[in-house]
């Protein structure tokens, strides 16, 4: 299987395509460096007891002048490492994306196949939310939910569900392509010979779009959630720095850029450089591997 896999056109398109090779691998290795955080950092950036704010701002591998600790990307001004809070940061950063891809992917789709199967007044319906929500910028309409969602929590809970709130905002902000993609897609589909087979032979309404319209549009589902990631990952980043995402407990890199600015005019430039360059790296990646994915499915739009 693995041999099969790896002898496919995929992976020889891949190979042999430099940009979206070293796309892969950086994706690659921030995704272990995010899933590995609790032992590849070396300390823990949410433990309050493992932080000596004697280390405070600790240019990049140079001796601390109080305690003699070296950092490898320097402190913040809490004394946190850097590098360990970039690991725990980017953890948060792509479970918010994923996380919101997967919901807005599942709003999307289903929308979508209804309003290309069904047609009539459903798709009227769906069609022109989505048409009135394309009029906003993606981040107004997540601010929007977000501040909704936030005021209809009790001040209590709000702490430990931002998380949440901040992946439902993402991902109702985010639908609206995957939607409108799978709509046209299936209104191709239903037209063919083999769904007029499949209601001749009684088949239902559900049972033909899962099991057979579905899997036809796969592939531009893929292309999409890959170019979505990269955005949600930037709407989650954009969030934390205006104040608005992940708690200061549990920093994401926008959380981290945020901080960073603060101290960018008063010389510690490290604060913010690290933590800006891992987001630019990845959402730069997941967005260049997500344009070789259109160009591979789809040759003729290269």
């Amino acid at each position: 299987m693995l041999k099969r896999w790896l002898d496919s056109d995929f992976m020889y398109s891949l190979v042999r395509t430099p940009t979206a090779l070293i796309s892969a691998v950086v994706c690659i290795i921030l995704a272990i460096g995010a899933l590995g955080a609790p032992w590849i950092a070396p300390t823990d950036p949410f433990d309050m007891a493992s932080i000596d704010l004697m280390n405070g701002f600790t240019p990049p591998l140079q001796a601390n002048d109080f305690t003699g600790e070296t950092f490898l990307l320097g402190t913040d001004d809490q004394g946190r490492d850097l590098y360990s809070a970039i690991l725990h940061g980017l953890r948060i950063s792509l479970f918010v994306g994923f996380a919101s891809v997967l919901l807005a992917m599942a709003i999307g789709i289903t929308l979508g196949l209804l309003a290309g199967y069904l047609g009539g007044w459903i798709d009227a319906l769906i069609m022109r939310v989505a048409d009135i929500q394309m009029t906003f910028p993606s981040i107004l309409v997540a601010m929007l939910i977000y501040g909704i969602a936030r005021g209809i929590l009790p001040p209590e809970a709000r702490a430990d569900m931002a998380i949440t709130v901040l992946i439902l905002s993402i991902g109702l902000s985010e639908w609206v392509s995957f939607a409108r993609t799978v709509r046209g897609t299936s209104m191709v589909e239903k037209q063919k010979e083999y769904v007029t087979a499949c209601r001749l032979i009684g088949l239902s309404h559900l049972n033909i779009m899962v099991r057979h319209i579905l899997p036809n549009v796969i592939n531009p589902i893929l292309v999409i959630a890959t170019i979505t990631l990269a955005l949600a990952i930037i709407a989650e980043a954009t969030l934390s720095f205006l104040g608005v995402g992940a708690p200061p407990t549990e920093p994401s890199l926008g959380t981290l850029i945020r901080i960073g600015q603060d101290f960018l005019f008063s010389g510690q430039w490290w604060i913010i450089f690290f933590p800006a360059m891992t987001l630019l790296a990845l959402a730069l990646a997941v967005n260049l591997l997500g344009d070789w994915l259109r160009d591979f499915f789809n040759p003729r739009l290269s």
